[in-house]
């Protein structure tokens, strides 16, 4: 028998004014597309704004439906858009931010596994890693490199041989 231990690495800011300037540009469109959202049942609404190799954004935000698996997490309705929008494109950094309309959030959300999934197999067709800029609607936010370091036991095409 042999413990291992894995490791990931990420940064974590205090303020928006932190960021680099693509990084914080890219987390105030995320933002402001808050209201976009369509989350009648949950009242959690999520943005994410994708930045493209040519400099497009291209924006997702969560859309539920009365039948709950219906519905689609922002992550993955801006990364199925700019695929099918810009195929071929790669995905220079997302940035996903979320509110809750009872109260404001100020600690970063996360992705699901299902959109770790999708962001795995998007990092994998371009074989460059992917920014992920991670927020509430304010405070702290976390910047992680490579979605290595958000899902470290990953299943892909390898997996499958």
């Amino acid at each position: 028998m042999k413990s291992k231990k894995i490791s990931i690495d990420y940064t974590e800011f205090n303020d928006i004014n932190e960021l680099e300037e693509d990084a914080k540009m890219l987390l105030n469109v995320a933002r402001k597309y808050l209201n976009h959202a369509y989350a009648p049942y949950s009242k959690f609404k999520v943005a994410a704004a994708i930045l493209l190799e040519n400099n497009e954004i291209v924006m997702g935000t969560n859309q539920e439906n009365a039948a709950y698996p219906s519905g689609l997490c922002a992550e993955r309705v801006a990364m199925f858009y700019a695929s099918s929008q810009y195929p071929k494109v790669p995905f220079k950094a997302i940035a996903i931010t979320a509110n809750n309309v009872s109260d404001t959030l100020k600690h970063p959300i996360f992705p699901c596994g299902s959109c770790r999934q999708v962001m795995l197999e998007y990092e994998t067709l371009q074989n460059k890693k992917i920014q992920f800029i991670l927020s509430g609607s304010e405070g702290k936010i976390i910047v992680i490199n490579g979605i290595d370091n958000l899902l470290p036991f990953s299943f892909d095409a390898e997996s499958l041989n």
